[in-house]
């Protein structure tokens, strides 16, 4: 009997949400950063097994939204609680349950889709605070499963798997077992560079951050391949917090995302970075429409 099915892992900015789905695939597919609004997009990561596959769906985090951009992110986290086989709440470590945790757990209560809760960066706290915070969880009723977990050093990360498993329905492969992710080499060298951008920039910058890859070309006869790429910003002075002081900021992006753009491509990358102005552009429908996020 094959298993297959759609899994969504939802939560509030930052609780680990991609950390977790790179450990599963193995790759580095998602964005993972400290700052919010990291994940814009929903992005299809995909584990095969001889007998099963899972579809997770990395969605942007349920957050109130502050414009355009944001409205569109929220739609997105909400649509894919309809389309799914499981749902994965996810909250972190905090022995009080947040406000926006909260306004989560009321978005799930009237939803039949089956949700296991993980409760993430248990590396930070004793095991008797574990315990506290799954008999917290354990009295809302809501949950098949209560795992507590840490993504980032892997740990119980299989339990997780497992429980998916027995709760998968009987379904077909939905993807060749090679293939990780359904998304486009591009987007991933995209979201590369802007994560690049996310880890070197002050706090203002980031979030009116679209990298645009402009050309992927491979060198004839060298193995080299060349990688233009656009870091659209909001103001013109993003644009010189960017390029840094003699360029410098914008060679640290630029070296940090050339390390994992070859892993990814496997061979040696010329990467060219550029700057431009789009002013406001997350509070232009018409431009997040043509960044991508409709």
């Amino acid at each position: 009997m094959y298993k297959s099915g759609f899994v969504t892992v939802i939560g509030r900015p930052n609780v680990g949400k991609s950390t977790l789905l790179n450990q599963i695939i193995g790759e580095k597919i998602s964005i993972v950063s400290d700052k919010p609004q990291t994940t814009r997009n929903k992005i299809q990561l995909i584990y095969t097994e001889e007998n099963f596959q899972i579809v997770f769906l990395d969605t942007p985090g349920i957050q109130m939204p502050r414009n355009k951009l944001g409205e569109y992110m929220l739609k997105i986290s909400r649509q894919t609680l309809e389309e799914v086989d499981i749902i994965t709440f996810m909250v972190d470590e905090s022995m009080e349950v947040g406000r926006l945790d909260k306004y989560i757990i009321n978005e799930l209560k009237g939803i039949k889709t089956p949700i296991i809760l993980l409760i993430n960066k248990i590396d930070k706290i004793s095991k008797e605070e574990v315990n506290k915070l799954i008999e917290k969880y354990e009295k809302m009723g809501m949950f098949k499963e209560i795992i507590p977990i840490s993504a980032i050093k892997g740990e119980n990360i299989n339990l997780y798997v497992e429980a998916l498993k027995k709760l998968l329905p009987e379904g077909p492969q939905y993807f060749p077992a090679d293939m990780v992710t359904d998304q486009p080499e591009r987007f991933i060298i995209s979201e590369i560079i802007r994560e690049k951008a996310l880890e070197n920039l002050s706090e203002e910058v980031p979030h009116g951050i679209f990298v645009e890859i402009e050309r992927i070309s491979k060198r004839e006869n060298k193995e080299l391949i060349d990688v233009n790429a656009l870091i659209y910003c909001e103001k013109e002075s993003h644009k010189g917090i960017i390029i840094g002081k003699n360029g410098r900021m914008l060679k640290a992006i630029g070296k940090s995302a050339r390390t994992e753009i070859e892993k990814l491509l496997g061979s040696q990358v010329n990467l060219q970075l550029w700057v431009k102005v789009e002013k406001n552009w997350r509070e232009r429908e018409s431009k997040v429409r043509y960044f991508g996020y409709k």
